[in-house]
């Protein structure tokens, strides 16, 4: 039943976040437009729910040279990639906005597991075993608030599963202001993510 209700909370608030944001929308599209030639927006295909793909929307946030379809974490210096309007954007998740349109249109939800990328089956895989696929991806989540880029992708998935087993108005209420605190304190945030902290530690046992 909380599906439904939650269904309609999210349609009706990223309306009305779309429409209130609309300004601040067009001035971050002027930024980005006037910091480097290429489109505003970033469309990548992502997994979402039962494991169907969907294409995400962010700002971008990267040179429009950029290896297409590639991981972040697959780049080589991913930061070298990232502009100037994008590394602010990142920093704050203001690049994450334009999913708000993915919410209206029924393939997110604004708390729900993050959407993994179409090539993380090693995620998706773990996803099956908490039933975390068998809801709609989110803006933010549980495992967003609870260490984000830091988890590596077995406790990530469980704490996806506890969210998918525990939700509740409450419950996304609770990882609503989690969001809000972590964005503020930039929290978890490692430019390519889980990878390259699992790149990070291979290197190091293999220089020891």
């Amino acid at each position: 039943m909380y599906t439904i209700i939650k269904r309609v909370i999210d349609f009706i608030l990223s309306l009305i976040a779309i429409i209130i944001l609309s300004p601040i929308f067009l001035v971050l599209a002027i930024w980005i437009k006037m910091d480097s030639p290429g489109p505003v927006f970033f469309k990548q295909k992502r997994i979402g729910k039962n494991r169907t793909f969907f294409q995400i929307y962010k700002f971008r946030t990267m040179h429009s040279d950029t290896p297409k379809d590639t991981p972040t974490h697959l780049l080589n210096d991913p930061a070298s990639f990232i502009t100037k309007s994008g590394n602010f954007l990142r920093k704050i998740s203001l690049d994450e906005l334009p999913q708000l349109i993915n919410i209206l249109k029924g393939e997110m939800a604004i708390i729900g597991p993050r959407p993994a990328l179409w090539n993380q089956d090693d995620l998706a895989d773990e996803r099956d075993k908490y039933g975390a696929n068998d809801v709609l991806p989110g803006l933010s989540g549980w495992a967003q608030i609870n260490g984000r880029d830091e988890l590596p992708i077995p406790i990530k998935a469980r704490l996806d599963g506890d969210y998918v087993n525990n939700m509740s108005f409450i419950f996304d209420i609770k990882c609503i202001i989690g969001t809000v605190l972590s964005v503020v304190k930039s929290d978890g945030v490692v430019e390519g993510g889980t990878g390259v902290i699992e790149k990070a530690k291979k290197d190091l046992k293999e220089n020891k």
